[in-house]
Parts: structure tokens; C-alpha cells; sequence
């Protein structure tokens, strides 16, 4: 596995803060075949299917895939029998994210003072070892679905060697040697980092998330976007950026606002199950042009952006390094703040529901999340959500 990405330290944070967050350690999504999501996600957008505990290696509950790509780990589960949470989830939601789990220095620490903060448990301080080390898990509730779990690693389990392609944890094993591995390391994506992860809420929730992360878990207000910032003819919305420290995880919060007709918000909640959840993951490359080029091969469907877009975006967004007309014909947005500029680009739904979704995001300097594209992106989602029917 690469180690691109440096382990971030959230800024402030000291060592005898039992909630400081050394790294997003993985990001566990539910799923209701893990086996085929694996290759899902492999094919179309160049992750490693690095390794799986399930029946062959002792799990008796449950199968996880751990797809990893630069300073990325997703988890893939499905439960093994009817009464198992994924299962009974994927019911609910559909395929989706469940965990957004956080590196510490002490699991058991962080969850107990998060618990003084306020916090909900989702599950009490539990631990995975075998002779060659192990880790420690603890979870608390966040909004809807999500739980955040704390994880201290130890031994040959420590996250600098799972970085390094060591074993994730007790019951987990290597694969054996599969050809879409070899496939994606000779024809690399180039994503390497969680840049952020959006949330969606209920109206009227949005502050109560945002103060919840401040109080909880020491995160700061970055950003926010009001209806006047994100809105179309038909549909807005509002949104707060929570921050937990310099280079590490930005949550954006979002909830409905008034408008004609329903707002992306909306749909998510009415196909998740009026639950609030994780929208859409942001995934970091440094070369926006060939990991966008590189998806579009793989078949990934991108949000499609009119052609107009580009007639005035450069007056706005002046000079960049890469080639305008590759920008434009691979249909990437891009904008600029006063630390410099980023490009994006978003994904169609994952899966037949319309919710989750990814973006990919190449920053050169910008701290910002593309302000400046809202309503063109808007427009292209309302396009896809009248093709849904759901407008």
C-alpha cells in the first residue's frame, strides 16, 4: 500500500487529548453482497482488494472486503445470516456508508470522554488480538446511521504497517493473487485520500450536527453555504463544513431549504429511508485530468455539464496548469478561492438508489469546496433527478 499522504495532526491537538484523531483509519460501508461490491469497486475505480475475513478465515458472522488505494481504506461487509446489522440495514438504506472510524491513541479514552461529551455508544470499548498484537474498538452514534468508531492499533496491527500492506486486523487475510489487482497497479486511478465526506440531514438539523461535532469531538465550523449560495430555480439547499484539524477529515453538513420542487436533500432522505447519512465521499488525486480519464475508461458515469459552462468559467477561474480542453471535454469543474484553485467532478448515484455517490477532487491550493459551481452542478443533478422521476 502507498503512503502518499502524511498522518495528519489536527491542529491544537496535544498528546494528552484522549480525542485526538490521528487519521481516518477506514470508512466501513454496509452492502448487500461484499464480494461483488469488492469487484465493483475495484474495476471502476482502481481500488486494490487487498484483503477479506469471512468463512475462509474464521468469521463466522460476517464477510469484509478491504479495498485500499494510496492513504484510502474502505471496508466492505455483509452480514452472514438474516439478523446480521448489514443486513437488516441494506433493507433499510440500501448499499451506503455505516462507519467513518477515526485512528487514536486510545480507543477506550476517546469513547469515554466522547460519552462525557454527550455522546450516544453505539457499541462499548471492545478488543481484536491474536499473538501478534491487535487493536482496540469503541463506537458512538452520530446522525442517522453513522457511527464513528475509535481504533487503537498495536503490534504488527499498528497503522503505519497496515499503511505498509500489513494485515488490517486479527482474521484478516491476504488475497490470493487476482488479475483486476494486477490490472489496476499497471493502470493506476491515482486516488489517494479521503478528502471530505458530506452528510445529509433533516430540515432544521443542520446546527444541531454542526454544535454536536464541536461539542462532541472538538471539530470546528470551516465553511457555510447558505440557500443563496446553493440554489437553482427550483431547488436549494444549506450547508456548514466541520473541520477536525488541519489536513485529516472535513464533514459537510447539509440540510433542505424552500424551493419549487424537492432538492437533492430530499430525494436522498425519501430513498434512505428518511434517515440522515453520508451523501457523497470526496476522493483526493493530484492529476485531475488522468484519474478522470482513467475512470471514464473504467465506464464510471460522471454528472454531465453543459457545454455553456465553459464559455465563462475561465473568466472567473483565470489561468490554470492543466489543459483547458481536456477539462472541458472530460466535463470537470473548476474554481478558485483566494488560496488558489481546485477542480471536481461528481459521479451518478452508486447504486439504483439515489444516494450515495462520489466526488473526485484535485485541490491546488483551494481550501474551498467549488462555491463558485453550485449551480451549474445543481442543474445537472436536477436533470437526473427529473429523469427519475423524483424533481
Amino acid at each position: 500500500m502507498s503512503t502518499i499522504s502524511p498522518q495528519p495532526t489536527p491542529s491544537g491537538a496535544t498528546s494528552n487529548d484522549p480525542l485526538r484523531l490521528i487519521d481516518v483509519d477506514h470508512v466501513r460501508f454496509y452492502v448487500g453482497n461484499a464480494k461483488q461490491a469488492a469487484y465493483f469497486y475495484a474495476q471502476n475505480f482502481g481500488f486494490e482488494i487487498e484483503q477479506i475475513c469471512d468463512l475462509t478465515t474464521g468469521n463466522r458472522e460476517e464477510a469484509s472486503y478491504l479495498l485500499t488505494q494510496g492513504n484510502i481504506r474502505f471496508l466492505l461487509t455483509s452480514g452472514l445470516h438474516k439478523d446480521h446489522p448489514a443486513n437488516e440495514e441494506v433493507v433499510l438504506y440500501g448499499d451506503g456508508v455505516k462507519d467513518i472510524a477515526f485512528t487514536v491513541d486510545d480507543a477506550t479514552n476517546a469513547y469515554e470522554q466522547a460519552l462525557k461529551n454527550g455522546a450516544e455508544s453505539a457499541y462499548e470499548p471492545r478488543d481484536i488480538n491474536d499473538d501478534k498484537g491487535g487493536a482496540t474498538v469503541a463506537g458512538i452514534k452520530a446522525m442517522g446511521r453513522v457511527v464513528h468508531t475509535f481504533i487503537s492499533r498495536r503490534g504488527d496491527y499498528a497503522l503505519e504497517k497496515v499503511k505498509d500492506g500489513g494485515i488490517f486486523l486479527p482474521q484478516f487475510a491476504k488475497t490470493e493473487l487476482l488479475n483486476v489487482n494486477k490490472y489496476n497497479r499497471e493502470n493506476p486511478c491515482g486516488l489517494f485520500y479521503v478528502d471530505h465526506c458530506v452528510a445529509n440531514v433533516e430540515l432544521g438539523k443542520m446546527n444541531y450536527w454542526c454544535q454536536w461535532y464541536e461539542d462532541i469531538l472538538g471539530f470546528k465550523l470551516f465553511k457555510h453555504f447558505d440557500d443563496k449560495d446553493i440554489s437553482t430555480e427550483y431547488s436549494a439547499l444549506m450547508s456548514k463544513v466541520m473541520d477536525s484539524g488541519r489536513e485529516l477529515i472535513k464533514i459537510p453538513i447539509n440540510e433542505p431549504a424552500e424551493g419549487k420542487r424537492k432538492s437533492q436533500i430530499e430525494e436522498y432522505l425519501d430513498w434512505h429511508n428518511n434517515t440522515p447519512g453520508i451523501q457523497h465521499i470526496a476522493l483526493l488525486t493530484n492529476d485531475e485530468i488522468n484519474s478522470v480519464g482513467e475512470l471514464h475508461r473504467r465506464g464510471v458515469d460522471f454528472l454531465r455539464i453543459p457545454d455553456a459552462y465553459y464559455d465563462i468559467v475561465w473568466d472567473r477561474v483565470g489561468e490554470i496548469r492543466e489543459d483547458i480542453e481536456a477539462v472541458k471535454e472530460l466535463k470537470i469543474l473548476v474554481d478558485r478561492d483566494d488560496k488558489g484553485y481546485l477542480l471536481q467532478i461528481f459521479t451518478k448515484p452508486l447504486q439504483d438508489r439515489p444516494t450515495l455517490f462520489f466526488e473526485i477532487i484535485c485541490r491546488r491550493g483551494s481550501e474551498s469546496f467549488g462555491k463558485g459551481n453550485f449551480k451549474a452542478l445543481f442543474e445537472s443533478l436536477e436533470i437526473e433527478q427529473a429523469k427519475r422521476g423524483n424533481l
